[in-house]
């Protein structure tokens, strides 16, 4: 599936514009994977409630998640990839209101696997935690739409190689959801561009991009994951220690567990210390310092993880990473 082409995303939006939140964006069926919103745009996190209305919201959200998929079928318990079908029933209906943008933006090959994590006490906590920042009118990257993208652009069966970051840029026009990756237009940040000088050297041919759009990447099955999913503006690691980095664990923990020969990147402490449980028999970690400017030096740019990851995927017969397949938004 495709992401919506809406231009107003793709470029960093006037911080004096008129805040939003996601009742315009539910107000309207969901076109494509990730509707795009000013990147101003507030997280609704609205409390849970018992009514019958909200439990059919939520019934609805689900179908417009196994519509949008293609996937699932009427009389069978798995989609069509093998993994197995989102049943709604799994949420109680009296969360499901509070629940809409999990329902309706996480792709359903990782929602049958995670909606258990949506309904655990540390998920509500986290939930209050960002309608606080909502109500405090602060504005938090990424886009709630954008929000759960690397589960869209990269569904659970196709998952071959994890690239681990620590929390979403923190810039206006930024972050939209995937790990490292910015939209079309906005400058490289210096980790991605070491890592484009680390390519340079380690896959023959490969062209360093004028843009630092990863959804190529994403889209062969290289999942760009963040500890934290959120992040206030110009605060890094605001959002650390709320509740994302129990819910990625458990991303984390799915992968290691039901997936087979994944290639885990390990870049710095902090991303080793949260792979620290990855299974060395049944996958490829990869460890080495942070592409940062300030770690790059000793020892990124000759890792070689890139070529290595490609020699193991080839050699437990699974298809290599292009990793100079990275066109931009426009080109998808």
């Amino acid at each position: 599936m495709t992401a919506s082409k809406a231009a107003a995303a793709a470029a960093p939006q006037p911080q004096t514009r008129k805040r939003k939140t996601l009742d315009s964006f539910f107000a309207v069926k969901k076109k494509s994977k990730a509707e795009k919103q000013p990147d101003n745009a507030k997280i609704d996190v609205s409390a849970t409630t018992t009514t019958a209305a909200a439990g059919a919201a939520g019934a609805a959200a689900a179908a417009d998640v196994a519509e949008a998929s293609g996937k699932e079928t009427e009389d069978s318990n798995e989609t069509a990839d093998g993994s197995p079908a989102f049943d709604v029933s799994t949420i109680p209906e009296d969360q499901r209101a509070a629940l809409r943008l999990e329902l309706e933006t996480i792709d359903g090959s990782w929602l049958a696997y995670l909606s258990s994590e949506l309904t655990k006490p540390y998920f509500a906590r986290l939930k209050a935690f960002l309608r606080a920042e909502h109500d405090a009118k602060k504005t938090i990257f990424p886009p709630p739409a954008d929000l759960y993208s690397w589960t869209r652009f990269c569904s659970f069966p196709r998952v071959r190689v994890v690239v681990l970051g620590q929390d979403p840029y923190h810039g206006p026009g930024q972050a939209h959801g995937l790990a490292f990756s910015v939209r079309p237009g906005v400058r490289i940040p210096p980790s991605l561009l070491n890592m484009y000088k680390a390519l340079e050297r380690d896959i023959p041919g490969f062209v360093r991009p004028t843009h630092g759009y990863l959804r190529g990447w994403a889209e062969q099955g290289v999942l760009l994951l963040n500890a934290a999913l959120t992040v206030e503006a110009h605060k890094a690691n605001s959002h650390a220690n709320r509740g994302w980095e129990e819910l990625t664990d458990a991303v984390i923990k799915l992968v290691n567990d039901r997936a087979e020969h994944v290639v885990f990147m390990l870049w710095g402490s902090y991303a080793q210390k949260k792979g620290a449980r990855v299974d060395t028999k049944r996958h490829l970690v990869l460890k080495s310092v942070h592409p940062s400017p300030l770690s790059a030096s000793r020892g990124f740019f000759d890792a070689g993880h890139f070529r290595k990851a490609n020699e193991y995927l080839r050699s437990h017969g699974r298809s290599e990473i292009d990793w100079a397949r990275l066109p931009r938004e426009e080109e998808q």
